[in-house]
C-alpha cells in the first residue's frame, strides 16, 4: 500500500532511478541477479533520512542494502543523501513494509534491521508497531534459515513488547542491551533520531533476533 502522493514529490523521486527502483516487484526471487554477485542482502525498514543505511553502505561494500521507506518525502532526502556518495552497494524502495513478501523470495534476505520504528503506543494501534507478530511472520517468510533482525528504539514500553513478540513468536534474542551509548556494540551506526536523543541522555535499547526453525512463517 502505498501513500498519497504529494505533487512533485513522485516526479523528483523518479530523478534518481537506478537508486530508487521504481518497480522492485520484478526483482522478486532475482535479486542476486540484479546485485550481479552473491553478496549477502541487508534491509533497513523505516530507512528515513537515511544517515544509518548510507552509512552502513560506505562501511561494508560487500554487503548488498536495501533501505525501504513508505514515506515519500523523506526517502527523497535519503536518495539525495545516497547520491552524493555514489553507493554502487544500496537501493532504495519506496513501499510499505506489509508488501515486503512480494519483493523478496522466501529465505531471499540474510538481514533486517528496524531502527527507531514508531511505537504505536495505544494498546489498540499495536497491530501496527512493526515487531508485532503479523510483521514478525512476514520477516520469518523473507529471511534465511538463521536471518536476523537488529532491533533499536528509545521507547523502553515498545522494547518489552517487541523482546516478547520475539519469544512468543519462536526467535532466540541475543546481545540484549539496555543503553547502547555504555554497553552497546563498538560499530554502532547511528541515526539521525538516535543522535538527537543521545544527546538528551535517554537511553538507547537494542536487541537481535533470529530466526530459527521454529519461528513463525506465513
Amino acid at each position: 500500500m502505498r501513500l498519497r502522493k504529494k505533487p512533485g514529490t513522485v516526479e523528483k523521486l523518479l530523478e534518481h532511478k537506478g537508486l530508487v527502483l521504481d518497480d522492485p516487484f520484478i526483482n522478486f526471487g532475482k535479486w542476486k541477479e540484479y546485485w550481479g554477485n552473491s553478496n549477502p542482502i541487508h534491509v533497513e525498514l523505516g530507512t528515513g533520512k537515511g544517515q544509518f543505511i548510507t552509512t552502513l553502505a560506505r562501511r561494508c561494500p560487500n554487503l548488498n542494502l536495501i533501505g525501504v521507506e513508505k514515506v515519500e518525502e523523506v526517502l527523497l532526502k535519503a536518495a539525495r543523501k545516497a547520491k552524493e556518495l555514489q553507493l554502487p552497494n544500496l537501493a532504495l524502495l519506496w513501499v510499505d513494509v506489509r508488501e515486503l513478501d512480494k519483493i523478496f523470495a522466501p529465505g531471499e534476505v540474510d538481514r533486517l534491521y528496524i531502527n527507531f520504528c514508531d511505537p504505536w503506543p495505544r494498546r489498540r494501534h499495536a497491530k501496527r508497531r512493526l515487531t508485532h507478530t503479523r510483521f514478525l511472520q512476514i520477516y520469518a517468510k523473507i529471511l534465511k534459515q538463521d536471518g536476523e533482525i537488529h532491533f533499536k528504539t528509545d521507547n523502553e514500553e515498545l522494547f518489552e513488547f517487541s523482546l516478547n513478540e520475539f519469544s512468543e513468536n519462536g526467535w532466540k534474542l541475543k546481545n540484549i542491551c539496555l543503553d547502547v551509548a555504555k554497553r552497546g556494540p563498538e560499530d554502532n551506526i547511528t541515526t539521525e533520531y538516535e543522535e538527537k536523543f543521545q544527546e538528551l541522555g535517554s537511553p538507547i535499547y537494542r536487541c537481535e533476533a533470529v530466526k530459527m526453525s521454529q519461528g513463525t512463517v506465513l
